[in-house]
This record gives C-alpha cells, structure tokens and sequence, in this order.
C-alpha cells in the first residue's frame, strides 16, 4: 500500500503565494506520473499539473506562469510552487501518484485565497 499525504494548504490574500507538499511513502520512481489536482466547491476536480520520471511537467492553462511542480527524489516529495495567487485558486487541492498498479491519492489540503 502507498501513502501520500500533503501538507502547507492554508489561507492567503491574493496576490500572495503558498508551497504544498507531497510525502510518498516509496521511491518516486515507482511512479509513472506525480500530480496535483484541486476541486472547488460545486465543481468537479480538475488538473492543475503534472510531472514525469523524466523531468517533463504539463499544466493547466489557468496556472500557466503562476504554479511550478517539482520534486525532490531523496525526500520522495512532490511540491506545488503557487505564486500570484488569486480567488479563483481556491479549492481543496490534492496529491495523486500513479503507477500501473492504479492511482494513490492523498487526503487533500486546503487553499483559501482571499480577496
């Protein structure tokens, strides 16, 4: 069984910025992908990005510029580097890892950006 487990979600004026992070309990290489997902009240969840064993990251269109995705292999830590936040990024955001086996999520954090 994997764990994952975030954390660093709170509240924050807009404009401001927050770092998340995800704690998995094995090796990032067992993973096909690394991702952070959020869903908002009333919506459905939704990709904010991704990252590969290969380095390669891909983003939603909405956090293009604003939110990085990295990694630290020695931690097993996935981050999520949101800046220039906004209103509209509120949301319990949440880990996912993939492997072949299936998908493990984590329990979600939340963001709350205040205008």
């Amino acid at each position: 069984q994997v764990q994952v487990v975030e954390s660093g979600g709170g509240l924050v004026q807009s404009g401001g910025s927050l770092r998340l992070s995800c704690a998995a309990s094995r090796s990032l290489s067992s993973f096909i992908v690394m991702a952070w997902y959020r869903q908002a009240p009333g919506k459905q969840r939704e990709l904010v990005a991704n990252i590969r064993p290969d380095g390669s990251t891909n983003y939603a269109d909405s956090v293009k510029a604003r939110f990085t995705i990295s990694r630290d292999n020695a931690k097993n830590t996935v981050f999520l580097q949101m800046d220039s936040l906004k209103p509209e990024d509120t949301a319990v955001y949440y880990c996912n890892m993939r492997r072949f086996a299936g998908d493990y999520w984590g329990q979600g954090t939340q963001v709350t950006v205040s205008s």
